[in-house]
């Protein structure tokens, strides 16, 4: 599989929605996740990421705006122990809820199935990173419709261990804009990932859609301590 460049993927794409990327820090020693939310109608693009304990949430930047919070006010990230959980929608807490159970990544997502939001039946993407005793592996999950019906729920798991420096995964919501917009269609894409939180973020923010991009969430775990820096911006401020 080639190793794409984010940048070009983001910037070839108005409209990827929301996407999630999973990977390891050029230099080996960081254990790198984002998370960026994009918006068409004034009720998508009227959010911001806020930090919650550990994790994020997203909130109304205008409340007076809002319209319905259902499928657009979630905790996207969410941290258990040594375990950080990344998705797209309110699954974030199924995961949460069924790891404290004892309960795997996929079974956990057994209860849920793609947005109700015909007839786009938007992707559920989520990814879970484990970091314990210097060692780093991740999974990511899809839930999409069977080729746009509602149906049938098609679901799919990679998992990725001991990842190698320098790459990571990249899922998202769409393929491209459309009306409706079309499911994510393979596997995670490979992807190089930076060294510097600081110019990783800058180039997933300024690669995406000035339209339509929302808010972007960047964290990196140092592997050997588990320490993390977080990076979040928001268009609107």
């Amino acid at each position: 599989m080639k190793k794409l460049a984010l940048a070009q993927e983001l910037k070839e794409n108005a409209y990827p929605g929301r996407g999630i990327v999973i990977g390891r820090s050029k230099d080996g020693k960081k254990a790198v996740t984002a998370y960026f939310i994009m918006g068409r109608s004034e009720n998508s693009r009227n959010r911001v990421f806020v930090e919650e304990g550990e994790g994020i949430r997203t909130q109304a930047f205008d409340p007076a705006k809002l319209e319905d919070p259902s499928l657009i006010i979630y905790a996207p990230v969410r941290v258990l122990g040594d375990e950080t959980i990344v998705t797209n929608g309110d699954q974030t807490d199924t995961v949460y809820e069924g790891r404290e159970k004892g309960l795997t990544f996929e079974e956990s997502l057994r209860s849920r199935e793609f947005e109700p939001d015909g007839p786009n039946y938007t992707p559920r993407i989520s990814g879970l990173m484990k970091i314990k005793d210097g060692t780093f592996h991740y999974a990511m999950s899809i839930l999409k419709s069977n080729n746009g019906n509602p149906e049938s729920c098609n679901r799919f798991t990679y998992t990725y261990e001991n990842p190698i420096a320098g790459e990571g995964r990249f899922i998202h919501t769409y393929m491209h804009d459309g009306n409706p917009l079309p499911s994510f269609e393979g596997e995670p894409k490979l992807v190089a990932i930076e060294e510097d939180i600081d110019d990783f973020t800058n180039t997933l923010w300024n690669s995406l859609n000035d339209d339509n991009k929302v808010s972007l969430f960047v964290r990196y775990i140092d592997i050997a301590t588990g320490e993390y820096e977080t990076r979040i911006v928001n268009k609107n401020k």
